[in-house]
């Protein structure tokens, strides 16, 4: 009967080694977590940063050739319609 109560007393003693481990893994995880999460947040603000900055060169870009002969055309035949 005692060795019964030593077996469950041992495995007790496992058993709250393993929740305090991963307890511990737990609050390890959150923290590496909030560090991705900041990192994460960075990386969307660089994206869009460099989104900004392409379309702003585009822009300064002059239009294709064939474009600027089509917008020509409309407004041609829009005049021409009038």
């Amino acid at each position: 009967m005692i060795s019964e109560f030593q077996d469950l007393s041992d495995k007790i003693e496992r058993l709250a080694a393993l929740v305090g481990s991963l307890r511990s893994e737990n609050a390890q995880l959150r923290q590496t977590n909030v560090l991705l999460n900041e990192v994460n947040t960075a990386l969307i603000e660089r994206l869009v940063e460099a989104q900004r900055r392409v379309e702003a060169v585009l822009e300064q870009l002059p239009a294709p050739a064939g474009e600027a002969e089509e917008d020509g055309d409309d407004s041609t035949n829009a005049e021409a319609t009038r």
